[in-house]
């Protein structure tokens, strides 16, 4: 049976979001958040009726054309020509889960009752949400700062019976889905367009794709990391609590003690080493890993509080009888956020790749890139220029956006986030780490079977078993990117929660 979530005023936790976004939740409105969406917008009505002073982007222009003032009878042209002039996206369309997440946060946000919209408006996002009917949006055009505009309003096209959008596997005219439904074509009232547009759902719900997937990442490196630290014959005294204990950082501690639970029963890890310290892309994972984890937790808290924010403007308080035009749509609050995570990430891939180096060459009774006849067979030499190759990609990928400003709208919206750029290529350096570490894994496998008839934890033992389901042993060379893409897909595709 499908599963509900109703939409209400109760914050979002990860796990309520997780659900919602993997495991095929329906979204429905509240009693409450109907009753708070209705009452802000019955609020507007009657102040717009009441009063002929200015109020920003209900009654005027937008941007720098706000001392434009706009008769009464023309204020849903008004929302309607915002949304299909701001439609101006380029480059690659957006994936579909990250389409999903903005449908999601669109109208969790405007659910909150401060942003004057109607109710079918935020029934329409939630139609399309559950009946999978994505709007194609495209990932450049966003400054991150007046909110999300051009993506948002490529996700609101589609509302009003215009622009494209992706539905069972076809990309097709907004019309005909709506006419398929028996939708009619939303005609939006005042403020309205400005308050799908506004906001940073794109950038957040780029945002909520990289922390859950980071929750992962975090987790598989510490298995892989094992796997290598096994194969290399490693020692296990920088995992010891002491350690840790006079450095108390929460994501070392964490790793520390993740190794102890991996390894436990280790035959490898409790025999005698002939070495007395291992090189610090071993002997440094807790501190390197520790250290990433609390980024991932850090920034998943700034997300989350994101997404239970209201982040479109103006923002109407009918209890209070107020309507403030204000800079909640800025992006600059999850754009160092995103930086921070993709450094942290890209620090993962780092001391990853440098693991993978140890164990290809020739150290520690481990034969030259892991087969029986190098010379003749090159074996995993090249696996670890390619994770060599996305490491060094990384780093350029890690130049903040956050750092870089670009004036718009004659000038009148002076300082931009840039979040929206931090957040795609904050993608593709989750995307470049699951490869890194995929190539550990396939090295690390490789080499733990050198060291039988040594028997890793049990842990590793089953872990090891179901990745060869997918990547068998290398015994002489072959065309390995099958392997290699197998391997990314193992860690894509797979459940580590019970870590």
């Amino acid at each position: 049976m499908q599963k509900t979530h109703y939409i209400s005023p109760e914050p979002l936790t990860w796990e309520k979001v997780e659900g919602i976004i993997n495991d095929n939740y329906r979204l429905e409105l509240s009693e409450e958040a109907v009753n708070a969406i209705q009452k802000c917008r019955n609020y507007l009505d009657e102040k717009i009726k009441s009063q002929d002073e200015p109020i920003y982007g209900i009654n005027t222009g937008f941007g720098s054309l706000y001392k434009k003032s706009i008769p009464k009878t023309d204020l849903f042209q008004l929302q309607k020509n915002l949304v299909m002039s701001h439609a101006c996206g380029m480059g690659d369309e957006v994936s579909k889960d990250i389409v999903k997440s903005m449908l999601f946060l669109k109208a969790q946000a405007l659910s909150a009752g401060y942003s004057a919209v109607q109710v079918q408006t935020v029934q329409r996002l939630l139609d399309f949400f559950n009946e999978g009917v994505y709007p194609v949006v495209y990932q450049l055009g966003s400054l991150g700062a007046s909110g999300d505009l051009a993506p948002l309003a490529h996700l609101s096209l589609p509302l009003l019976g215009m622009g494209e959008v992706n539905f069972k596997g076809q990309k097709l005219p907004a019309k005909e889905v709506l006419d398929k439904f028996g939708w009619e074509a939303i005609e939006l009232h005042s403020k309205e367009g400005l308050a799908l547009l506004n906001g940073t759902q794109f950038m957040s719900a780029h945002g909520v794709i990289a922390v859950l997937e980071s929750f992962k990442l975090s987790k598989i490196s510490d298995i892989i990391g094992a796997v290598s630290l096994e194969a290399y014959d490693g020692r296990f005294d920088p995992f010891i609590e002491n350690i840790q204990a006079v450095r108390p950082h929460p994501g070392q501690i964490e790793t520390a003690r993740n190794f102890k639970a991996i390894l436990k029963d280790s035959e490898l890890i409790n025999q005698p080493k002939e070495h007395v310290q291992d090189p610090y892309s071993f002997r440094c994972i807790p501190q390197v890993h520790g250290a990433s984890k609390d980024t991932v937790n850090y920034v998943a808290s700034v997300v989350l509080r994101e997404i239970n924010s209201v982040t479109d403007n103006p923002t109407v308080f009918p209890d209070e009888d107020l309507i403030i035009s204000g800079g909640n749509f800025h992006g600059e609050p999850l754009a160092m956020a995103f930086d921070f995570l993709a450094i942290a990430l890209a620090e993962l891939g780092n001391i990853s790749e440098r693991r993978v180096y140890r164990l290809i060459s020739g150290q520690r009774n481990l034969p030259e890139f892991l087969v029986a006849n190098p010379g003749l067979d090159s074996g995993f030499m090249i696996p670890q220029y390619s994770a060599a190759s996305i490491v060094s990609k990384n780093k350029q990928l890690c130049t903040p956006a956050s750092i870089d400003s670009i004036t718009s709208s004659n000038e009148q919206e002076d300082h931009v986030s840039m979040g929206a750029n931090a957040a795609t290529k904050l993608m593709r350096v989750v995307n470049n780490i699951t490869d890194i570490l995929a190539i550990e894994l396939m090295v690390g496998a490789q080499a733990l079977e050198f060291r039988k008839p040594m028997k890793t934890s049990s842990y590793l033992q089953g872990f090891i078993k179901d990745f060869r389901k997918v990547v068998s042993f290398v015994e002489k060379d072959k065309v390995m990117y099958t392997e290699l893409h197998a391997a990314s897909g193992f860690i894509k595709n797979s459940d580590f929660s019970s870590l």
